[in-house]
């Protein structure tokens, strides 16, 4: 980590995106909050993270975006066009104006997917391989203990002062962050040539294309997004487990996430560790296993053992730590092995069309998930939740692979077309 944050250009790039991340997870409770708060309605603020959601099926057109044009002028513009959308809120008064609420979180949605895409290419460009375990390891630690405070920043500044001075707020910060990244040097890869994206449908799929023709990197991205098909179903399933499993508030919610995210801190801070110990594919894998645990912890009470004996709660809390501690193992390996081994001008496509094979299964299981859990017994869906989770965790320890630092690109799965077939520095 000392050596990461020796590299000037890194060192300012992850202060600058520190303050576009805290601008950004201020904002994306609160408007919930504020949807419901104008209209009385849980529906309608339910449809906020609808309306953040829904850009993700536009992923492979923003990574195409991502990798045509320079990455740093797309995330200024991004965050200055996010600053824009968040003084729309000021217009905000009366249930009518309610769709702009869901207009704000769209925008947001759509350049969240496209910052990403640009993030990936961007570090990728800035750093040795040597280094993108560590620096994805930073960035997710960051990102977790942000998530710890800033709801409550944004909340506290809607309730005190009003949607006004978080929208003012929100946009003053994105502003500073657009203006920040303009100070961050970056020699950037060239982007393709015209005559060598090919159409329409072949340039927008080669992420796709590139993925499967990567079989660790394929597995990786199929298995994580097998289990995120179950774990969806976490998020009402937890309401329940705080209502009629502990027989707790439904504010006690927020506690539990803030144990997750201090796990997830944790888990950020070791992720770049285990992946060279243990390899990519089984952090992946062992990710998975402490998610299972919890999974399987939420349902333990189906057990007289742990039945009336108050001992929910003692399993609940460490479990739930533990798979904070395994979302970071997850995810860092993933993204790291797939920017090492994608050429820098695929970085946005690859990303973008991970996204998309990722989100979709989750916001699914989600929407299912409220569904099931009105007509079943939450502990049950817990089970199944861990019973899948558990075998995709099983595949990858299994068949778990080693990608040290420099395995570049194998020349012969690279299968998004010959512009494609060169090793990224």
């Amino acid at each position: 980590m000392k050596e990461l944050l020796s590299i000037p250009v890194f060192r300012r790039f992850a202060g600058v995106w520190t303050i576009g991340n805290l601008a950004d997870s201020a904002l994306f409770l609160t408007l919930s909050i504020w949807a419901k708060d104008i209209s009385g309605s849980s529906s309608a603020a339910g449809l906020v993270f609808l309306a953040l959601g829904l850009p993700i099926v536009f992923s492979p057109l923003v990574g195409a975006l991502a990798d045509r044009f320079e990455r740093r002028r797309l995330l200024v513009l991004g965050n200055a066009v996010s600053a824009g959308s968040a003084l729309l809120l000021l217009l905000v008064t009366e249930p009518g104006e309610l769709w702009l609420i869901y207009a704000v979180a769209f925008i947001y949605g759509l350049l969240g997917i496209l910052n990403g895409a640009a993030q990936s290419g961007l570090v990728r460009d800035m750093l040795d391989d040597e280094h993108l375990d560590s620096a994805n390891g930073m960035l997710s630690t960051i990102d977790q203990g942000l998530r710890i405070f800033t709801p409550l920043l944004g909340a506290a500044l809607y309730t005190l002062w009003g949607g006004g001075a978080l929208a003012l707020g929100v946009a003053g910060a994105l502003l500073l962050t657009a203006a920040l990244l303009l100070t961050v040097s970056v020699r950037e890869s060239a982007p393709e040539a015209a005559s060598e994206r090919g159409g329409f449908w072949h340039e927008n799929s080669a992420g796709f294309r590139h993925l499967a023709g990567i079989p660790l990197l394929w597995r990786m991205v199929m298995v994580t997004a097998t289990a995120l098909g179950v774990i969806g179903m976490f998020d009402s399933a937890l309401f329940e487990l705080i209502d009629k499993g502990l027989g707790l508030e439904p504010g006690f919610f927020g506690v539990l996430m803030s144990l997750q995210g201090a796990g997830s801190i944790l888990g950020g801070l070791t992720a770049a560790t285990l992946m060279r110990k243990a390899g990519p594919g089984r952090a992946v894998g062992l990710g998975l296993a402490l998610i299972a645990v919890a999974a399987f912890a939420a349902a333990s009470d189906l057990v007289p053992l742990v039945a009336g004996h108050g001992l929910l709660l003692v399993l609940v809390i460490p479990a739930l730590f533990l798979a904070g501690v395994g979302v970071p193992w997850i995810f860092v390996a993933l993204v790291t092995t797939r920017q090492r081994m994608t050429p820098a001008r695929l970085q946005g496509r690859a990303a973008a069309a991970t996204n998309l094979v990722l989100n979709v299964p989750q916001l699914a299981s989600i929407a299912v998930g409220a569904l099931l859990v009105a007509v079943m017994d939450y502990r049950w869906l817990m089970i199944v939740a861990g019973v899948v989770v558990s075998a995709c965790a099983l595949a990858m320890l299994r068949r778990g692979h080693r990608v040290g630092p420099g395995a570049g690109v194998p020349d012969s799965t690279v299968a998004a077309g010959p512009e494609d077939r060169q090793r990224p520095r």
